[in-house]
């Protein structure tokens, strides 16, 4: 079984046992956690499609990890001898698919 859900703003195809990294969400490691905006719920049967969400349809999900990405470089030039560099590094949290009831 499998779902889509969406967190972040984006769409992330799961299935149970599965890990993923999200944009960061609140809770300590080893927090338990339920995604309800699931999209799609697939695997036995027919595909379940919401519209927009799939009523009823859980994610439940464990926090393994809270942490920052690689970072990311930005370098900005003129002609006129204008330098600036500049750097980011976006905040995640790793997740570990636990359940899907759809």
């Amino acid at each position: 079984m499998y779902a889509v859900i969406r967190t972040g703003g984006k769409q992330h195809r799961v299935e149970k046992g599965g890990r993923l990294k999200v944009e960061k969400l609140a809770g300590d490691v080893g927090l338990e956690i339920k995604l309800d905006d699931v999209l799609l719920v697939g695997g036995e049967g027919d595909p379940k499609i919401g519209r927009p969400r799939v009523s009823g349809a859980v994610v439940t999900a464990k926090i393994i990890a809270q942490g920052k990405n690689k970072k990311i470089d930005v370098f900005k030039a003129t002609t006129k001898g204008y330098r600036r560099m500049l750097g980011h590094r976006q905040p995640y949290t790793e997740l570990e698919i636990t359940g899907i009831q759809g």
